[in-house]
């Protein structure tokens, strides 16, 4: 009877688990992912209800108290025009994070199209499109946006928008090798069998199977733009005074380094931590969504 009962369980239908749920299992037994995580949701927390935990207005300048080192009024101190660092740290990671997470979109939103139909089309269209992003490439990533800016000029909108570009020949280069591999599987033969056209078979066949590797160089890219960000601040190409910003905060401080080195130290590990955040989710979405690795 028991071997009966076995036999039959064995026959039985197993319910396939989704491929989200599969990913999310394997996410989280993937601790440096979790802790990546946690540092991000932390961050972004602090970010969102900035105005409720800023013990101070940002913006205001207290000359009395400048410079002054960690207290219980000033958690973080005081900065060279008396202005509280805690409060400025704050509403400096919302600018910081929108500037990562924009300029992904904007790398995303020509970067995905232009080596989808490069690769797919292939021939003269896909020389001369490879040759152009061979040109940016050619460029470091902060040097292009160093270009960019100076040629929009400075400001944050400007930075995104710098940012952005100089992450669109990463994504295209990343999605046109996932292309040349796809189109040809039979499933897309397929779809050509049934009449389907070529553009309906890029964006309905063919990057919906692209996901993986874009989500993955995705969170990559918005720890990469946040440190690009940081640098054109950093350099008095980013947010201007008075607006707070992690690298222009650090800029500032450098000058007053030997005296008051909270003002470097905390924006500095502040940057730190956020890009470690989402290199260490990158890395477990990358073990989780290949299934060789799980």
């Amino acid at each position: 009877m028991q071997a009966t009962d076995i036999k039959a369980a064995s026959l039985m239908p197993r319910k396939k688990t989704s491929e989200f749920k599969e990913v999310t299992r394997h996410l989280i037994k993937n601790r440096a992912a979790v802790a990546g995580l946690v540092i991000i949701g932390v961050f972004i927390l602090a970010s969102l209800f900035a105005p409720v935990f800023a013990t101070h207005d940002p913006l205001r300048t207290e000359l009395g108290n400048r410079l002054q080192p960690p207290t219980r009024e000033h958690i973080l101190g005081t900065d060279e025009l008396g202005r509280d660092l805690f409060s400025r740290m704050l509403y400096g990671g919302r600018i910081s994070l929108n500037i990562g997470i924009i300029s992904v979109i904007i790398g995303l939103t020509f970067g995905v199209p232009i080596g989808a139909v490069s690769g797919y089309f292939g021939g003269k269209l896909d020389i001369f499109t490879q040759r152009f992003i061979d040109i940016m490439i050619a460029f470091p990533g902060i040097l292009l946006a160093i270009v960019i800016v100076t040629v929009l000029g400075v400001g944050v909108e400007n930075v995104m928008i710098a940012t952005g570009i100089a992450s669109v020949p990463i994504y295209a280069r990343l999605v046109r090798g996932s292309v040349l591999a796809i189109k040809e599987q039979s499933y897309v033969d397929a779809a050509h069998a049934a009449g389907l056209g070529d553009i309906r078979i890029i964006f309905r066949q063919i990057i919906p199977n692209c996901l993986a590797p874009i989500i993955v160089q995705s969170t990559f890219q918005i720890a990469t733009s946040i440190l690009w960000a940081a640098g054109l601040g950093f350099l008095g190409l980013g947010a201007q005074a008075p607006t707070p910003e992690w690298g222009a905060i650090l800029s500032n401080g450098r000058a007053y380094i030997r005296t008051a080195h909270h003002l470097t130290t905390y924006p500095g590990l502040a940057i730190l931590f956020m890009v470690l955040g989402f290199n260490l989710v990158g890395d477990g979405l990358r073990d989780a969504l290949d299934p060789k690795t799980r």
